[in-house]
């Protein structure tokens, strides 16, 4: 790895202090390896260490951060600069992978040629003047998101959600959207992940087929902070490698952004940089810009990226999560109380919200629709403490009606994926958004008054649901 200069040498120092992740190297010869350089320590463990310069010390000494375990390393150990940044495979020898921060395959597969090319993960953005904006909808064909959170070709959305509200099966039911409908690339970046959902999101993706599309890359959870770090810039790498190279549209996937960010806390702390609001990194901004702002469309090809940020301790005024915020084009909100009631995909219709949800942009109908959904559902939960109470006959002729539709659109908006089939037993339903549109629109003109709820409820379009609901009443 290590990069000779003109003259075939190569820029060697050696490892002069130890402190966990953290490693000074001292370099005899000048010049400094430059920041974000790579270098190699040459030690006596299986394979090589890889570390990345942070800061000059002195006129001979730079500190980096090491991005694999340290254990066992001594002081005395020669390093070597490679000349440029990490660098990882890409193309389509990757499809179908799981690597690491290196690009080193993780899934027991054969190894990666040696004639696959390599870019650097430290890559400028795209300039603004190479970048387009786009109000095309990334049709998901999921119909809570498509109708109410409706996303950007090319934009970047997140979702707010914690353990056991379907936050990964929603992920992967996007990567099954993307290779369905736009025969694109998707990349997943697990930042920080256990190591036992990065197990069973493989094998998921195995069994449901779209795992030939799809580049894994991780950073687990037991990984040092490094690796956690920068893993995000090696999922970005391969992803602008398809929207530059191949010019074919691509779906980002990251999880968990503020992994990410805990991440980069602890190597400013281990680099003995003195903390900022709440404990975090000084550069809290300038690393998640840095992640977010490589996330851009180009002409003919688009990174879609959608991520996932837990939040803690629901205060939605951290630092990490409004610098985060501050970059998003559209925000979903998962329920644990819908995920408690049964209601999947649950999306919270309330709480989310779309910069694309604009007449200019989605035209007068989907917009109208949705906003009378939201004034349905909204007008439902103030009435929940009256009916908890008193019960929904007390209510007076026009609210019952409007609970009763609310509770049918609410319904009409789970629907059961493709990827969860093998769980439970129902087939996948992927919905055309004018499908959703006249379903909600028949919902609230009444239409379906009559209907049972549970007819509308874990169905597709509302034909589908009338087909169902037919079929039991014969």
């Amino acid at each position: 790895m290590a990069i000779p200069r003109p003259d075939g040498t190569t820029h060697e120092g050696v490892v002069v202090a130890v402190r966990g992740p953290v490693l000074d190297v001292a370099f005899t010869t000048p010049p400094l390896p430059r920041l974000e350089e790579a270098l190699v320590v040459a030690w006596d463990r299986p394979g090589s260490l890889v570390a990345e310069v942070q800061s000059h010390l002195d006129a001979n000494t730079v500190r980096a951060i090491a991005l694999q375990g340290t254990a066992g390393l001594r002081r005395g150990t020669r390093a070597r600069a490679t000349g440029g940044p990490i660098t990882v495979p890409v193309g389509d020898a990757v499809l179908g992978r799981l690597l690491n921060v290196l690009g080193e395959t993780g899934d027991l597969g054969p190894p990666l040629p040696d004639t696959v090319e390599r870019w650097p993960i430290h890559r400028p953005p795209l300039p603004l003047s190479a970048q387009i904006g786009t109000t095309e909808i990334f049709e998901t064909g999921i119909k809570v998101i498509d109708l109410l959170v409706p996303l950007a070709q090319g934009g970047k959305a997140a979702m707010f959600g914690g353990a056991g509200v379907g936050k990964t099966v929603l992920l992967m039911e996007f990567i099954h959207a993307m290779v369905e409908h736009y025969q694109g690339i998707s990349v997943f970046a697990g930042i920080g992940e256990r190591s036992r959902e990065g197990h069973e999101l493989l094998h998921d993706m195995q069994d449901s087929g779209v795992l030939g599309r799809t580049v894994l890359v991780y950073g687990q959870m037991n990984e040092p902070p490094g690796a956690r770090w920068r893993v995000g810039l090696t999922a970005l790498t391969q992803a602008e490698y398809f929207r530059d190279r191949k010019h074919q549209n691509v779906l980002l996937l990251m999880d968990n952004v503020f992994r990410f960010v805990q991440a980069g806390s602890e190597v400013s702390g281990t680099l003995g940089r003195l903390p900022s609001r709440v404990g975090y990194q000084p550069t809290l901004a300038t690393e998640v810009a840095a992640l977010q702002e490589r996330i851009a469309s180009a002409a003919g090809a688009a990174i879609t990226a959608i991520q996932a940020v837990y939040v803690p301790a629901d205060d939605f005024t951290d630092p990490a999560v409004t610098a985060i915020s501050s970059h998003l084009d559209s925000a979903i909100m998962l329920s644990r109380n819908l995920a408690a009631e049964g209601i999947y995909p649950a999306v919270d219709p309330l709480a989310s919200f779309s910069a694309m949800l604009d007449p200019l942009a989605v035209g007068a109908e989907h917009y109208d629709t949705a906003e009378h959904v939201r004034q349905a559902i909204a007008h439902w939960r103030e009435l929940q403490d009256v009916i908890a109470l008193l019960g929904v006959e007390e209510l007076g002729a026009q609210d019952r009606q409007v609970v009763e539709r609310a509770r049918r659109l609410q319904r009409f908006l789970t629907q059961p994926f493709a990827v969860t089939e093998a769980f439970t037993g129902m087939t996948g339903r992927s919905v055309r958004l004018a499908d959703t549109i006249a379903g909600c629109r028949a919902i609230l003109d009444g239409k379906t008054d009559d209907w049972p709820e549970d007819a509308l409820y874990m169905t597709g379009s509302l034909a589908d649901a009338n087909t169902a609901r037919q079929g039991v009443a014969a």
